[in-house]
């Protein structure tokens, strides 16, 4: 599985070899994924690289081969952004009259912040009490900040795909374009509290600006 970021910038990679038969530059990588610094690349890259996707060439600078592509890549080639399924990708029903089936697009953070997977990597099947209206997909929750608000670690969080929240809700919210956390979301006039709920853990002060609200919790799924 790879991260939205680590899925950009092997298809960028990939097309630019196929284009020119040269690698990328690490400026042309990071204004291709709108990234403020070079760090963030070479991170992506290294990633990429422990993955098994991409290989560095010795002795030859900015030299890089694309060792293989995801299976989604590999069949459709298609455009590097991935969401939160959209109405062309609505739920579809399940084989039980009560529930539907629902994208598992990655892992989410209940702790610190760890990249958005913005990949499907499995289905499940959701009760239709569960839902509201609207797309929903799912993720699989990682960490234990959320304990006290009842999610653990190990949990499937169902998210109602929005871009608002009222305050107090307990969201999806990518920060900087690139990490994603489960917290719950306070407003103080121009900024954003996203709040634990575990006293172990700090409240994180982000800008407006920096934060973007992907769905809200609707439900939770927990295998025993």
């Amino acid at each position: 599985m790879l991260t939205k970021k680590q899925y950009e910038l092997l298809l960028f990679i990939n097309e630019r070899l196929k284009e020119t038969g040269v690698s990328p530059s690490f400026d042309e990588m990071k204004e291709a994924l709108n990234l403020k610094s070079k760090s963030g690349i070479h991170r992506l890259i290294t990633a990429l690289e422990e993955r098994g996707f991409i290989k560095r060439l010795a002795h030859r600078a900015r030299a890089l081969e694309v060792v293989k592509l995801p299976d989604t890549m590999a069949s459709s080639m298609s455009a590097p952004t991935r969401h939160a399924p959209s109405a062309a990708n609505a739920p579809q029903a399940a084989n039980d009259d009560n529930a539907v089936t629902v994208s598992v697009m990655g892992r989410i953070a209940a702790g610190t912040p760890i990249e958005a997977l913005q990949e499907e990597v499995n289905q499940i099947s959701v009760p239709i009490e569960m839902m509201r209206s609207g797309d929903h997909y799912a993720l699989e929750v990682h960490g234990d900040s959320m304990i006290d608000a009842g999610i653990f670690d190990g949990d499937t969080a169902i998210i109602q795909s929005g871009a608002t929240a009222d305050n107090g809700e307990i969201v999806v919210a990518l920060v900087e374009g690139h990490e994603a956390t489960l917290k719950r979301l306070r407003r103080k006039g121009e900024m954003i509290a996203l709040e634990a709920a575990n006293p172990a853990y700090e409240t994180r002060i982000f800008r407006s600006d920096q934060v973007r609200v992907q769905g809200r919790l609707v439900g939770l799924m927990r295998k025993y």
